[in-house]
């Protein structure tokens, strides 16, 4: 539960933690709910729901069911956290730590940073969704610099211009010096504005605003060539409304803003800037709870450390979206395949997890997938019907989630119009690490 999480039963989180009868889970009308986990991170690990015992206890029992490389490798605990996000206002702006980041952030300051992994992450709309990923392209950033005056007076008339003046002409450059000067400039106009005081801020988001509300398609220089003026203009009315006056209000000029539609994805790396600000996803991460907050916030902020750990990687957003491909790995039997079912897999480029997204349309409708030497999650987000491994056949509808051990043949069957789900699974062979090397 948390204050951002969409309110009763509008929260896909609360309606499928309500399906599973054990949780005794009565949906309040006005309470928030934001996240379902599904794993072993111990912040809150899954439960088997006849037994209650934990799936962290029952993978380190027997290491079988995700392998004994991956036990051995992910330390015995299930290497991806799996989850389901209902989001009302904006999340907090934020980025994961890398792992050597991260094992020193847990090692000075356990508190705040409760785990010594890295957390790149993958978000797939079931809702439309939208939020802000990574910086925008230079050129739309110098572009702001020039047309919102609050923001340009906020980091300084100086400032603005020598970034300005340092990036023109080589926005776009491949070359690795024009690159990396690029980035320079990018971080210190960026931590210019992340540190200034929050009066001051607050001044200026009262300009801004006020911009905003009296300008309309005309803000922001008629705004940059992803996002008209109006558009931001909206935009910064709506969050000022969650958050007033806050520092975000700002940081909205350097990031992409993005939308996704049902079923699109996007994959963030570790130390990427990221908000998500409203709409249903399943998201799915290396394990790990780390989060170095700044902005859209009232919990712990580390501004030091987000300035100085990000990427600073710009491009626009359709880098940032992933291209799902068929999964190879599973039979469709006729009923499906006439009936234009499909099986899509988003594969992002790390070790620690994948998703396949199944939709099976019409009753009768069938998918087998191949064992694989890794263990699944399997959350059925729409619709109704069986899942069989092995000689065990269970029931499963929107909510109900499921593990399957390494090594076992998994079969979904639809008994509704539109069965949907997702499994998150890890599997080593032919998968790329988070260096990007095989």
């Amino acid at each position: 539960v948390f204050f951002s999480g969409k309110v009763g039963k509008a929260s896909a989180a609360a309606e499928y933690a309500a399906a599973t009868e054990s949780n005794q889970l009565s949906i309040e009308d006005e309470k928030p709910y934001a996240e379902l986990w599904m794993g072993t991170h111990p912040s809150l690990p899954s439960k088997d729901v006849h037994t209650q015992r934990s799936l962290l206890d029952m993978v380190q029992d027997n290491q079988a069911l995700m392998s004994k490389q991956i036990s051995e490798k992910f330390g015995q605990k299930l290497p991806f956290l799996f989850k389901v996000l209902s989001i009302r206002k904006a999340l907090s702006i934020q980025a994961h730590p890398n792992k050597k980041l991260a094992e020193q952030l847990h090692a000075k300051d356990p508190k705040n940073y409760p785990d010594d992994n890295h957390k790149p992450e993958m978000t797939i709309a079931i809702t439309p969704f939208d939020g802000f990923c990574g910086f925008r392209p230079l050129k739309e950033i110098s572009h702001f610099l020039e047309n919102v005056p609050s923001l340009r007076n906020l980091i300084g008339t100086e400032a603005a211009k020598e970034f300005i003046t340092t990036v023109e002409g080589r926005e776009t450059s491949d070359k690795a010096d024009d690159m990396q000067t690029n980035k320079k400039a990018l971080q210190t106009a960026f931590s210019a504005l992340m540190t200034k005081d929050k009066t001051t801020v607050a001044a200026a988001a009262k300009e801004l605003v006020a911009s905003a509300e009296k300008q309309g398609e005309d803000f922001a220089g008629g705004g940059g060539p992803s996002n008209g003026g109006k558009e931001l203009a909206d935009l910064v009315v709506r969050l000022n409304g969650q958050f007033e006056g806050d520092i975000g209000l700002f940081v909205l000029f350097f990031l992409n803003y993005v939308k996704l539609e049902v079923g699109e994805a996007m994959f963030l790396k570790a130390d990427d800037i990221h908000a998500y600000l409203s709409g249903d996803i399943i998201e799915c991460m290396a394990s790990s709870d780390n989060v170095v907050r700044a902005g859209f916030t009232p919990k712990f902020q580390d501004i030091p450390t987000l300035t100085s750990m990000l990427t600073y990687s710009y491009a626009p957003i359709s880098e940032q979206k992933m291209n799902p491909v068929d999964y190879p790995y599973v039979t469709l039997n006729r009923t499906a395949y006439s009936s234009s079912s499909s099986a899509i897999l988003y594969d992002p480029p790390i070790e620690e997890f994948s998703v396949v997204k199944t939709e099976l349309n019409g009753k009768e409708a069938k998918a087998t997938f191949e064992a694989i030497e890794g263990p699944s999650i399997i959350i059925c987000t729409a619709g109704s019907g069986t899942i069989s491994v092995g000689p065990k056949t269970k029931q499963i509808k929107a909510g109900l989630v499921f593990f399957v051990g390494a090594t076992a043949e998994c079969v979904l069957e639809s008994d509704s119009e539109s069965f949907t789900t997702f499994k998150a699974f890890c599997e080593l062979s032919g998968k790329e690490t988070a260096n990007g090397t095989s």
